[in-house]
């Protein structure tokens, strides 16, 4: 990688820049950043991390053999119709905007464009992103490798086909947001049977940690891991069958289910607000 454009300076925006420093990808002054008018984000990134910030399009994308597209995706269709001009067919565009197929990113550009598609999620802010990501025809092995260096620096990654990303969007996309959901609900409990709230805090936070670990080292399946703990007549065995008799597992099915199909449904409209608004442009 010799030079990185990132288009947007939100949240993900930003722990891609954290996360290619800290990995020593590409040294800071190679990394350029930008948004729509946001004068005082830009200045808070150029002292936090060293980075170039600029308006100045001639200069942000000279050179540039990356470009990230972090803005919000409803605003695709105008940051694009701003920058396709200096965009060209060496380049490898990584869009990180949820919902934005590739074809319309192909659309909104005007030019065959390298251009990976990608899902992270929040826990990207602190390098533990789950991340997967598709790829249109036109993007080199070269292109592959420095796409998944990159999303390396921000968690775990993974390859799938573009119709696929919806139900990621659903199952890892938004899945932090259920863990956060269960321990709400832990802490709530744990102060119901007398635990003060940090106290259950570290232990909460410390189980899910100790049991994502299990799975992810154990050669047993989660269904065996759960089974293994719980002893008949038990403690576990009670608490399991309350779950049981309130369809959480259903419900949990039920949710990623539902937050897939929403996906579909928002992806389809954006898609076509954005191809309908590139027109207008």
């Amino acid at each position: 990688m010799k030079k990185m454009a990132v288009i947007g300076a939100g949240s993900m925006a930003e722990a891609f820049i954290s996360g290619v420093l800290e990995n020593g990808l590409m040294e800071r002054e190679n990394i350029w950043v930008t948004n729509n008018s946001n004068e005082e984000r830009l200045h808070k990134l150029r002292n936090r991390y060293g980075v170039s910030a600029s308006y100045d399009m001639c200069a942000l994308f000279d050179g540039a053999d990356i470009v990230i597209l972090a803005m919000k995706p409803k605003d695709a269709a105008t940051a694009i119709a701003k920058i396709r001009e200096y965009l060209t067919e060496q380049m490898l565009v990584i869009s990180v905007l949820a919902g934005v197929s590739i074809k319309t990113i192909e659309v909104l550009a005007k030019k065959p464009m390298a251009i990976i598609r990608s899902m992270p999620n929040t826990s990207a802010a602190v390098g533990l992103s789950a991340t997967a990501i598709a790829v249109n025809e036109r993007v080199s092995d070269e292109q592959m490798e420095m796409a998944k260096k990159l999303f390396n620096t921000v968690g775990l990654t993974t390859i799938v086909e573009e119709e696929h990303l919806d139900a990621v969007t659903g199952l890892s996309g938004s899945g932090p947001a259920y863990i956060y959901y269960l321990i709400e609900a832990m802490e709530n409990s744990a102060v119901e049977i007398g635990l003060n709230k940090e106290t259950a805090q570290e232990l909460i936070v410390q189980t899910l940690i100790g049991a994502a670990e299990m799975v992810r080292k154990s050669i047993k399946p989660p269904v065996q891991l759960r089974k293994d703990v719980t002893s008949p007549g038990g403690t576990t065995e009670a608490g399991i069958r309350v779950l049981e008799e309130n369809g959480v597992q259903q419900a949990f099915i039920e949710c990623i289910k539902t937050a897939t199909a929403q996906s579909k449904k928002m992806g389809k409209a954006l898609s076509t607000q954005l191809e309908t608004a590139e027109q207008l442009l």
